[in-house]
Parts: C-alpha cells; structure tokens; sequence
C-alpha cells in the first residue's frame, strides 16, 4: 500500500509539474487541445463542438424564409448507395431541396431540425460572401486591395504584395501547414490558441502570393480581420445584420470564439442548423438573391489557380452533372446542381480522408441525387 501510495504521489508531482510546465510555454494550448479532445474518447475537433467553446451568436430576424415542403417530401427512401455511405460515416444529417422545397429530410444519430453544427470550413465560403458585400457596400475598395492597407502588422518578404483576392482563393503563400491531427501543428494552436490574432501576427507572408493553390486556413483568418478591420464590426455581428437577417434564417448561428469576449475562429466553428445551411445554398442557387453580388458569385465557382477551386469555393466540372460546393472537415456539404434545381446538405462525423479534390461522397449524394429527384 505505502508503494501504491508513493507512485500515485509521484505521478501526480509530475502530472503537475507538466501541467505547469505547459502552462508558461508556448504550447499552453496544447492543454485546452487535450482537455477538449483525448479527455472526451476524441482524437481531433468533432461537429458537436461547440458546447467547448466561447460562443458568440449570429442574430436572426423576425422574418423568416419559408422553406416549404415538396409535395413528394420523404415519399421516396433514400437509395442504399447513399444509406450505406450516411450510415458509415456517422452522419447527423441529409436535406435534398429541390426548385426550393424540401423533397427529403432525415436525421440520424440523435441530431434533429433544431441541432445546431460546426460547419468547419464551409465558413470560408461565409466568410468570402461576407467581403463580397463590405466591397458592395463600399466599406472595402476591391478584391485586389492589398491586405497590407488592412493589416498594417503583415510580415515577410511578400507581405506587400498578398491581396485579399490571395486570401480567398488560397493563393496566399502564408507560413502555414494545414495538418488536422498533428498536436504540435499551426493548425491546432489556431484551434485551440486563447489569441488567434496574436498568432496570425506571427505568420509572415513566405511565398510569392498568387502563384500556386496551397489550402491554408490561416488564409481565411486573415481575411476575417481585414473584413472586422474595413468594418469596424466583429464577423458575428455583420453576419447577423448583413447575411442571417436579411436571409430570414430559422434559427440564430453561434461562431467558435478563442477565449470569452474574444475572436471569432472564422477559418472555420459556424455553427447552424441544418435547414439554414439550406438556406445558404438557396442563396448561391439564385445568385445571391440581391444580397451577394451575382457577377461576383459566377466568379467565384470558376477555377483561379487549381481546378477545384475558386474563391473559397469548391468546384466539382468534370461530372456528368457539374456541381459546386462549401465543404468542411469531416463532410459538412452544402452542394447546389445548377442543372438540376438541386441542393444537397450533409452534416455528421465521418471523416472521408484522401479524396480531395471532389470527395467520393459527395459526389455519389449529387448523383444518387440526380437519380431519384433530378429532373426527369
């Protein structure tokens, strides 16, 4: 027993002089990381993790954009090819909208109408439309403004040169590793860090901006703090008076903060229900409906610098029905089929490694989709 209680003693000393250890390094977020993730049975974010986080609401309206029900609303089940790949992939939810109306609707795994979920990077896509309309309302020049006019603090040897353009269409050339899993990774102490901006600060511009697509979420940060800049608003509050009110969205959004009263973690952590992301997709559907500049919209499904990708924006061309999409981490989708009429949104946990640039599973929604509701 005395052996028993002199390791357990051991083993707290050092638990605790780690602990404290961490605390004072530069890796202190690493603590909030563990906490968050191995404590909880998780090896990564998860898209129910918000209720971890500081949050700061994205305000609806009054008025909200009906999104009726298709006459052939859940009359027909779902094909197995896209129940096995729903089921395992641990998904929350699947909406298919067809001319605006809802033809199929399911929830799995406890989620419901009402479950608000990370969107992971689909906020990019937010983020880009959310420019789009300071620049409309004249609050930001032009997508070709330099980003150093905004963030007077950009260093490296191309910091003069990054334009806001660069941040949206991930041809930024930032000092930026996108590695989901690494502990040690920038990617984890934006996730976790207590100060984004103060790490963004530290990123210099390393790379000749413009020259090749490198995804980098780091992009996106930097773009929401040249849109807070130009705005003199946080990104929560613009979304809320500029996009999620005049949408007439159901329900209010929550977006991942770093600490209380912080910065919102705009390269990803929007988090809404599922409907309202089909509400998202009615509005890329129909051209930003008055609200984000159409021109800008059939701009940004276009190839920039790499195939698949636009500003901030997904493109799957070479199918038989083109589509283009927001995607975040683990298989958040919001798709829309030109062609078709159609809107497709995913949420859930299944994580899909390996298939960028169009991933294997959204490309069997959009064509099982197809199948069953497409035009005939």
């Amino acid at each position: 027993m005395k052996k028993l209680r002199k390791g357990l003693t051991y083993t707290a000393i050092v638990t605790t002089a780690i602990i404290a250890i961490l605390y004072i390094s530069p890796y202190r977020y690493l603590l909030k990381g563990i906490s968050l993730t191995y404590l909880k049975g998780k090896s990564s974010a998860n898209f129910y993790d918000k209720e971890d986080f500081d949050l700061r609401k994205v305000e609806k309206g009054s008025e909200i954009l009906p999104l009726p029900k298709s006459a052939y609303y859940n009359k027909a089940a779902l094909t197995g090819a896209i129940m096995d790949m729903l089921t395992k992939t641990n998904t929350g939810s699947y909406l298919v909208l067809r001319n605006d109306s809802i033809i199929a609707e399911h929830y799995f795994n406890g989620h419901s109408d009402t479950t608000a979920s990370n969107s992971f990077s689909m906020a990019k896509s937010i983020i880009t439309m959310m420019v789009q309309i300071a620049i409309q309302e004249e609050k930001i020049k032009s997508w070709d403004d330099k980003a150093i006019n905004y963030l007077p603090w950009l260093t490296g040897p191309y910091a003069k040169e990054l334009t806001l353009r660069h941040l949206s269409t991930m041809t930024a050339g930032i000092a930026w590793t996108e590695k989901y899993k690494d502990p040690f990774s920038i990617m984890a102490k934006a996730y976790y860090s207590d100060d984004v901006d103060a790490l963004m600060q530290s990123t210099p511009v390393v790379d000749k901006p413009g020259e090749k697509f490198q995804y980098q979420s780091g992009s996106t940060q930097l773009l929401s703090m040249a849109l807070r800049k130009a705005t003199g608003k946080s990104p929560s509050e613009y979304a809320s008076e500029k996009l999620w009110k005049k949408m007439g969205m159901e329900a209010p959004a929550y977006w991942h903060l770093d600490k209380t009263n912080g910065t919102e973690l705009c390269y990803c952590c929007f988090n809404a229900i599922s409907r309202d992301y089909a509400r998202l997709g009615i509005l890329l559907e129909h051209q930003g409906m008055g609200i984000v500049d159409s021109n800008f919209l059939q701009e940004a499904r276009k190839p920039y610098k790499a195939d698949h990708y636009g500003h901030s924006f997904w493109i799957a061309n070479q199918t038989k029905d083109p589509f283009f999409f927001m995607h975040g981490f683990q298989g958040q989708y919001i798709a829309v089929v030109p062609s078709q009429n159609l809107i497709i949104v995913r949420t859930g946990a299944g994580q899909q490694r390996g298939e960028l640039p169009t991933p294997q599973c959204i490309q069997l929604y959009v064509k099982e989709s197809v199948k069953m509701f497409g035009r005939k």
